[in-house]
């Protein structure tokens, strides 16, 4: 006798023998389940009948199943029904199909109860539960969940793409991802494209339809425009993908300054947005690509493909502490305002750009005085001007071997300091060093900061501009407005620099140019004086760990003002026409770099969870491009057919070569699937084996070559 919670078995029987006839019988204590237990017109019933062919007898009186046939028979017969029974109790809807894929589960030797197998609740969605309907795939579930990369390969109808769909919603439920990126390869989408009527979109939409369809089973259809404006949901052919680049002359910041991203290497370093070097793990050439220029409400700007990816966050999504949500360029067109505010911000540096430490001829705070209240003339002992005799004190101290003398009013001379014996007509010190740094005879229009201090330690960097802040700036205060820093110079090449400085450091500046021509003149001595050249005035940010000033009572104002944080929004996106582009892969977590102006974007895909259908129409190119795409905190199921590939005669499908090159890497796993796990119609179950006894069939053929009628081509050989 066997028992369990739902039946009680008894066998009977002469022979204890497996082939011995023997006959069980099966108790269902519950009326109610055994009504579900046979199903609408005995369906189940019949379907269990059906299975065990004319050798085993099933009959039913009452709530009692009485099983006659072979032992093993009757023994699988018992756990058939014990089985059926645990599916009903877990909610699970028994068909015949399920009948006919549980039997064949314990006819199997994996072990596996298709009370186990089938009731896993991969996603309840819409007043129904997706589960796996198979041992295979209930493996493919299962190692989505335990591996980064997932191939699933297999036949039409065998759940590949909709189950995939299924763990991405559930992963984006439960925000183990940020995003859903949807993507397959629209093959007819090439040069025929131009032919379909309709925009580009309605083009490759039917391409697309298939995922649209799985998804809107899966979620609130009124919510999708909603998630996909927001970039929570992106579906986009593969082609687009791989436009998320930027033009080959477009500058990236390295370690040793802006260099042209088409000049970079695999290896090569540029500068992430920690500020550390950060290596690049791939470079992809575009070809010609639609570029747009994106620019920043503080003046900033770069150049950018439509499909390009920038990290940026909303108002809402700084309120509730939310991570950088992920767009493209063609998402955020015309959509760039909320009300009257900037809606998207994008990140800064987290701490200062870092280049390697050079060794400099003066103290870089002295520098910074020096160039903007310093006389460095040349042809003159250099002076200095100030009405803060604490800065020429500082200045002083910071120049060894010079003497800082008071002449008059601000006025104060910078002298060698003499030593016993000397000749007279030795250089100044402050004199030699400016001719270093090719400063010497420069005016205040023609000024600037030499590479060696621009392109240094962080430490280097703030310390001149705070010599340039003591000298010429200074912070700024309003009534209900947070304290700003103001920097006035009317050297351009001055101000380019000091841009430089504090977008290094993790600031941000507006500047602005106020015009000599048509300016009211000022008054010296009596007389007027015209202004002579342009003045350009920076109005600057910083982070709350950056000292902006050493001259105490700048710093003592701006310490006693909120200074507030920088912030840098995307203000508009404009048309720049074609260009040469290409993409980068880095190795940073957030896989971001710095670009033009410090602004920080990237183009590979962090927390998102990808889905690549129809991957045997891939090219081996494009399937490298896909799979080097994947950022941290993400997931990639790969699913196609690799017997139905639509590629033109001659090229290989990137599904096919892929297997060859990654079999056996750790995290990348291959569920491969068959005719059995077909859940669609019977038929189709006898279609897709009519046709592997086909394609069987031909294969010596192949192998003999043309022939007579000639070796017929296999589908899909490629």
């Amino acid at each position: 006798m066997v028992e369990s919670t739902h039946t009680r078995s008894t066998r009977t029987g002469r022979d204890d023998r497996a082939g011995a006839p023997s006959q069980i019988k099966i108790v269902v204590p519950d009326d109610h389940s055994m009504v579900s237990l046979l199903g609408s017109r005995d369906e189940l019933l019949h379907a269990v009948e059906d299975a065990f062919g004319s050798g085993v007898d099933v009959h039913v009186r009452g709530n009692e199943i009485t099983v006659t046939g072979p032992r093993e028979q009757t023994d699988l017969a018992s756990r058939l029904f014990t089985e059926m029974l645990e599916l009903l109790k877990n909610g699970t809807q028994l068909t015949p199909d399920a009948v006919g894929r549980s039997l064949a589960m314990l006819r199997g030797e994996s072990g596996e109860r298709p009370a186990e197998v089938l009731t896993l609740d991969v996603l309840s969605s819409r007043g129904r539960t997706i589960r796996p309907k198979t041992l295979n795939q209930r493996r493919y579930v299962d190692a989505i969940d335990k591996h980064t990369i997932v191939f699933g390969i297999g036949p039409a109808g065998t759940g590949k793409t909709y189950l995939a769909m299924a763990k991405a919603v559930r992963a984006l439920q439960d925000k183990k991802v940020n995003r859903i990126i949807l993507t397959r390869p629209a093959v007819e989408a090439g040069e025929r494209l131009g032919f379909l009527p309709g925009t580009l979109y309605e083009k490759i939409d039917p391409y697309l339809r298939p995922l649209y369809d799985a998804l809107h089973d899966m979620v609130d259809p009124d919510s999708i425009p909603r998630l996909m404006a927001a970039g929570t949901i992106e579906v986009a052919p593969l082609a687009y993908m791989r436009g998320r680049s930027q033009p080959v002359f477009t500058k990236v910041l390295t370690p040793s300054g802006f260099r042209p991203i088409g000049e970079l290497a695999v290896g090569d370093l540029v500068v992430g947005s920690n500020g550390e070097p950060t290596p690049v793990l791939g470079v992809y050439p575009q070809g010609e690509k639609e570029i747009f220029r994106v620019s920043t409400q503080d003046g900033a700007s770069t150049l950018a493909s439509a499909d390009h990816l920038w990290a940026v966050a909303t108002r809402d999504d700084r309120r509730r502490g939310k991570p950088h949500r992920v767009l493209t360029t063609q998402e955020m067109i015309g959509n760039l305002r909320a009300s009257h505010y900037h809606r998207y911000e994008l990140p800064l540096l987290s701490r200062p750009a870092a280049f390697p430490a050079q060794d400099v001829p003066m103290d870089p705070y002295a520098l910074g005085l020096l160039l903007g209240d310093g006389c460095l003339t040349g042809s003159t002992t250099p002076g200095f001007a100030t009405a803060d005799p604490e800065l020429a004190e500082v200045l002083g101290e910071a120049l060894p071997g010079v003497s800082v003398r008071h002449k008059h009013g601000p006025d104060y001379v910078l002298n060698r300091v003499a030593e016993p014996g000397q000749v007279i007509t030795l250089e100044n010190p402050v004199t030699g060093v400016m001719r270093r740094l090719g400063l010497c005879g420069t005016k205040s229009e023609s000024r600037f900061v030499p590479d060696e201090y621009l392109r240094n330690t962080a430490q280097v960097r703030l310390a001149v501009l705070q010599g340039l802040l003591d000298s010429d700036g200074g912070p700024v205060t309003q009534v209900a407005r947070s304290c700003r820093i103001q920097y006035t110079t009317t050297s351009r090449r001055l101000r380019d620099d000091v841009l430089f400085l504090v977008r290094s450091l993790g600031g941000v500046a507006y500047h602005r140019t106020r015009h000599a021509q048509g300016r009211s003149p000022g008054r010296a001595r009596g007389r007027d004086v015209h202004h002579r050249h342009d003045a350009y005035i920076l109005d600057i940010r910083l982070p709350p760990d950056i000292v902006p000033f050493r001259l105490a009572r700048k710093a003592d104002k701006y310490r006693a003002n909120s200074s507030g944080r920088p912030m840098r929004f995307i203000d508009s996106i404009e048309p720049e026409g074609t260009a040469e582009a290409v993409c980068i892969q880095v190795a940073a977590a957030d896989s971001l770099y710095v670009t033009e102006d410090f602004l920080l974007t990237h183009n590979t895909l962090n927390d998102s969870f990808i889905i690549l259908d129809e991957a045997q129409n891939t090219s081996p190119e494009q399937m490298k491009m896909f799979l080097t795409r994947l950022g941290f905190g993400s997931k990639v199921v790969v699913t196609g057919d690799v017997t139905q590939v639509d590629l033109p005669n001659g090229h290989l499908s990137g599904l096919r070569v892929v297997q060859d090159i990654l079999e056996g890497v750790e995290d990348i796993h291959f569920s491969r699937l068959n005719s059995h796990d077909v859940v669609r119609h019977k038929l189709v179950t006898d279609i897709v084996d009519a046709y592997n006894r086909y394609d069987e069939a031909q294969v010596p053929e192949l192998k003999q070559g043309a022939g007579g009628r000639g070796a017929p081509r296999k589908r899909g050989r490629q």
